[in-house]
């Protein structure tokens, strides 16, 4: 029961990042992990990037990044948001 407990709660964690989408700005490694196409590299390279040049304006702007070209943006663009 315990774990039944665990599992729904985790899924409702996951349903509400993917409704309201994670943000750029803020999301942490294992957050943008979750994106499909970003493992740790493009992770890391993410929050260099905005570490270095400030907040990102819009999602688009991710093609700035090392390693995400216009492939990888378009299977995250509907899953990313900017604030």
């Amino acid at each position: 029961m315990k774990r039944m407990l665990i599992l729904c709660a985790l899924m409702l964690f996951w349903a509400q990042i993917v409704v309201a989408g994670i943000n750029i700005n803020t999301a942490d490694q294992q957050t943008l992990e979750s994106l499909p196409g970003i493992g740790p590299a493009k992770a890391s390279a993410i929050i260099e990037y905005r570490t270095a040049n400030g907040k990102f304006s819009s999602s688009s702007e991710l093609v700035q990044v090392k390693g995400i070209g216009t492939k990888v943006l378009g299977k995250i663009e509907d899953q990313v948001e900017v604030e």
